[in-house]
């Protein structure tokens, strides 16, 4: 029986590396793949944050203006000779209502300052829009006072109807829209079976089933 030795050629591989030389062949180290630049996002994420608190501040600002004293728009507007004191009912409206949507983008920006990217997306998947919140109330706010007002006529209702149909969407998605509210198992809907609504026998009857069906 022959067996076939392979043996390795030794005098090339002492002439590569002599023995006793202290050289060692390097295995080359790759160079560590560059991530992302840290500090340039800190930076911009701090900059989007100081744009944000100081586009909120100012819009807060003539918010305050527009709502609770309208009357410097004349003093700022009119000249001295032709200057009035009061403002018509018109403009007291428009101010008003002004007002009320720039609160609302004011509160828009503070609500989605980028603090922690984690915690934003959870909040931004969970809301679905970061304005929907803030403009869903400001529209509420502006039907209520819509409806209540006599002094502007038609534009009252028009406003009214406006604001209302946005608002009231705007309510219906905050409380229905998407599935992050169904249950897994039995595919119920968890907020019907809460206040306001109640609704346990539903609920209760699809868990049976659910039950039924594994068993």
């Amino acid at each position: 029986m022959t067996t076939n030795v392979e043996l390795q050629d030794l005098s090339q591989r002492s002439s590569k590396s002599p023995v006793g030389s202290g050289s060692s062949e390097s295995t080359p180290v790759p160079a560590a793949a560059s991530g992302p630049d840290i500090t340039s996002n800190d930076e911009r994420d701090q900059s989007i944050t100081t744009w944000a608190y100081a586009s909120a501040l100012l819009l807060s600002s003539f918010a305050f203006v527009l709502m609770f004293a309208p009357g410097i728009l004349l003093f700022v507007s009119e000249a001295k000779d032709d200057r009035r004191t009061v403002l018509t009912p018109l403009e007291s409206f428009l101010a008003l209502h002004g007002g009320i949507l720039l609160a609302a983008l004011a509160l828009g920006l503070l609500f989605n300052i980028p603090h922690d990217l984690v915690l934003s997306v959870q909040t931004q998947k969970a809301v679905g829009h970061p304005l929907l919140v803030p403009l869903t109330s400001a529209c509420a706010l502006s039907a209520f006072i819509s409806y209540n007002t006599k002094s502007v006529s038609s534009l009252a209702f028009i406003v009214f109807v406006g604001a209302a149909v946005i608002g009231l969407w705007g309510i219906w998605t905050i409380m229905f829209a998407g599935s992050s509210y169904h249950s897994r198992k039995t595919g119920a809907d968890k907020r019907t079976s809460r206040f306001l609504f109640g609704n346990k026998a539903a609920a209760s009857s699809q868990k049976k089933e659910w039950k039924k069906a594994q068993s």
